[in-house]
């Protein structure tokens, strides 16, 4: 991501989070008891980033950014939902449901693309010996 790119999601990430906190990071880091490990909506925001491009267990992204297992967990779950929201009011988020059939119909009257995800879909296991060949995975039973 180039920096312009990311100072406009900067902007919309700063926005969502003090409508979702009703105050700014500044405040809530006051208010708070515990020493802070991320100063600002920039660390903040760029360590969403890099907990999803790293994939790191929340112990390493800690060891990584210089603060425990906990924290990481807790500030990427903070990050997560504030990206989403700044997301959303930047029209990059995509639609996942729909209320009715009049929404979705209205929907696809503007957008024209439409991304459905069935690689584990679960299918009826053929009776015929050669059938079941073609088409086993490997599990013997479905996993919940």
């Amino acid at each position: 991501m180039d920096k312009p790119r990311f100072e406009k999601l900067l902007s919309a990430f700063q926005s969502a989070y003090e409508r979702y906190f009703s105050r700014t990071l500044a405040e809530r880091q006051f208010d708070s008891p515990q020493e802070c490990t991320l100063n600002g909506y920039e660390e903040l925001l760029f360590f969403t980033l890099f907990s999803f491009k790293a994939d790191l267990t929340y112990d390493l992204l800690g060891l990584v950014c210089g603060f425990d297992g906990s924290n990481a967990k807790r500030n990427e779950d903070i990050g997560v939902i504030i990206l989403k929201s700044a997301l959303t009011d930047l029209g990059h988020m995509p639609v996942r449901e729909f209320k009715s059939v009049e929404d979705f119909k209205n929907y696809f009257t503007k957008n024209i693309k439409l991304i459905i995800d069935g690689t584990e879909q679960r299918r009826q296991r053929p009776s015929n010996f050669q059938s079941q060949k073609e088409v086993f995975s490997g599990k013997k039973k479905p996993t919940r």
